[in-house]
């Protein structure tokens, strides 16, 4: 009997549309031998099947059900593919341990970890993973513009702490540009990471649990047209990503090795993507994505396919680890 599967995407946050993108190509990319995939669109407003005629139906929340001709569907597994609140900080994850439905992915406690920039970190360096020198505000915090320059230096990074796709992320050239990105971030979100520039070489590794292996599908060098790897160097094509990465075979251990101790470390499950800055041969921890991007554009379906593993065939494994 084939399994109903409900593929999540949309969200609370500015990632919305890249989830539907991301949420399309995963629908389109699970095996109809074995499962059938349903579109499931969350927004504040809604929760919502829409069929392969655009028509909506309305999910119940008591149970995670749908209604169709008269017909009551309940899913197996839920395929959370929503970057953002509230599929990457645990919220969602929350609710379906509550009701007892499989999700694929980590838990609510390591999903809201990640999500956290400053709590990952934190959580990291306990285990020795480096990463850059930081400030941690809060709205409505006092900010000291010297202790922060002191602390962080000129350049450095502003970022909004619980945001993705770069949103509410500033690199600040110039002392007088530093109270402004921090109050465009706190537009964003009401807590601000304020970190130390690393010049070097910068990577995004996919690190997945295949066959009951932690494997890294890729590394990718990422290299930008802007200022730093930004939303349209994400999404319009303004960057050059080469998978495999041009660094030496030390570099590549490095952060294989890396990489795979933050999966375990972290807890995750599923699909993930960190990305590195090296330092020398030293690869310096900038971030993770619990849910990274699955659009056309993504790198992780390219770091896949560039490892010899179809999109169909992580989706299974994925669905199949949630249902243990």
């Amino acid at each position: 009997m084939k399994r109903n599967i409900a593929v999540l995407m949309g969200g609370f946050s500015s990632e919305k549309d890249i989830s539907i993108k991301s949420g399309n190509v995963i629908y389109n990319n699970i095996d109809r031998e074995s499962y059938i995939p349903h579109k499931i669109i969350i927004s504040k407003e809604k929760w919502v099947y829409v069929d392969d005629n655009n028509i909506e139906f309305k999910v119940s929340k008591e149970d995670f059900s749908i209604e169709v001709d008269k017909i009551k569907i309940n899913f197996d597994v839920a395929f959370i593919v929503i970057h953002g609140s509230p599929g990457e900080d645990g919220l969602l994850q929350s609710y379906f341990e509550l009701l007892g439905v499989p999700f694929t992915g980590c838990d609510s406690y390591t999903s809201s970890i990640t999500f956290n920039k400053r709590d990952c970190i934190s959580v990291l360096q306990k285990h020795d993973i480096p990463s850059a020198n930081s400030i941690h505000l809060n709205i409505g915090d006092a900010i000291n513009e010297n202790e922060i320059i002191e602390e962080v230096g000129i350049p450095c990074f502003v970022k909004a702490n619980k945001s993705g796709s770069s949103f509410g992320v500033y690199k600040v050239h110039d002392r007088k540009d530093l109270i402004s990105s921090i109050n465009n971030s706190f537009k964003i979100d009401n807590e601000v990471l304020i970190e130390s520039f690393l010049d070097g070489i910068e990577v995004s590794v996919g690190v997945i649990n295949y066959k009951n292996e932690i494997k890294v599908l890729g590394i990718t060098q990422l290299i930008t047209e802007n200022d730093f790897f930004d939303y349209s160097a994400k999404y319009e094509g303004k960057s050059t990503e080469i998978t495999p990465a041009n660094i030496s075979e030390l570099q590549k251990n490095n952060v294989t090795k890396i990489a795979k101790k933050i999966y375990k470390k972290l807890g995750l499950k599923g699909f993930s993507r960190s990305e590195f800055i090296f330092i020398g041969d030293t690869p310096y921890f900038i971030e993770i994505n619990s849910i990274p991007g699955m659009t056309n554009e993504s790198i992780f379906p390219k770091q896949a396919k560039n490892y010899g593993i179809s999109l169909k065939n992580l989706c299974t494994e994925v669905i199949e680890q949630a249902m243990k």
